[in-house]
């Protein structure tokens, strides 16, 4: 029997894709840190997009000019962003810049907090962090292997918490929920058993 064109499921509308949240803007009357303003002057493009949300400041930055606004973060005494305290990631499957790769950095001089964030397609390469916050080295790994976004200049870039063996990546929203589909199986204990057959065919 066909469904009811009258039936309420035949005519609600489609819920939109989304396109990743939103940036808000600051408020009119909040001015940013110096450190903002002295980063906008030494290096002029570096910043695309200034946000401010629950009481922490964004840039958005173009991901060719990360290093450049990292290491001016790090070293600049206004700024002195020593420690890089997460890097995190979220997937927009619909957007040409698939990913928003967002850094967390924190100054244990001057006790200040500012999130920076880059957006990369799925492809594009996002350099390496580590060499300015060697923190960030495992951060990234974990980036890598959970969304697969493209690390590069790593010193060593390998999965983390997923086999070397694993196929794709588990946090990103089109992945499968029951994972690959070659690897499912009904019974863990068949899992087991052709885990244990080809580690045995290793060693021998």
């Amino acid at each position: 029997m066909p469904d009811d064109p009258k039936a309420p499921e035949a005519h609600a509308p489609k819920a939109a894709v989304p396109a990743g949240p939103p940036d808000p803007a600051p408020p009119a009357d909040l001015a940013p840190p110096a450190f903002l303003a002295s980063l906008s002057e030494a290096i002029a493009d570096g910043i695309a997009q200034t946000s401010y949300f629950v009481g922490d400041w964004t840039v958005v930055v173009p991901v060719a000019r990360l290093l450049d606004v990292a290491r001016h973060l790090c070293d600049a005494p206004d700024a002195a962003f020593d420690l890089c305290s997460d890097v995190t990631a979220s997937d927009w499957p619909t957007r040409p810049q698939r990913f928003d790769v967002i850094y967390c950095l924190y100054s244990t001089r001057h006790r200040h907090r500012l999130r920076v964030k880059i957006r990369a397609a799925e492809h594009e390469g996002v350099p390496s962090v580590s060499g300015i916050w060697p923190g960030a080295n495992w951060l990234e790994r974990e980036v890598y292997d959970m969304f697969g976004v493209n690390v590069t200049g790593h010193p060593d870039r390998r999965r983390l918490l997923m086999p070397d063996d694993w196929q794709g990546h588990p946090q990103r929203k089109d992945y499968p929920l029951e994972g690959p589909g070659e690897l499912l199986m009904e019974n863990p204990i068949d899992w087991l058993k052709l885990r244990q057959a080809r580690d045995e065919a290793d060693i021998e």
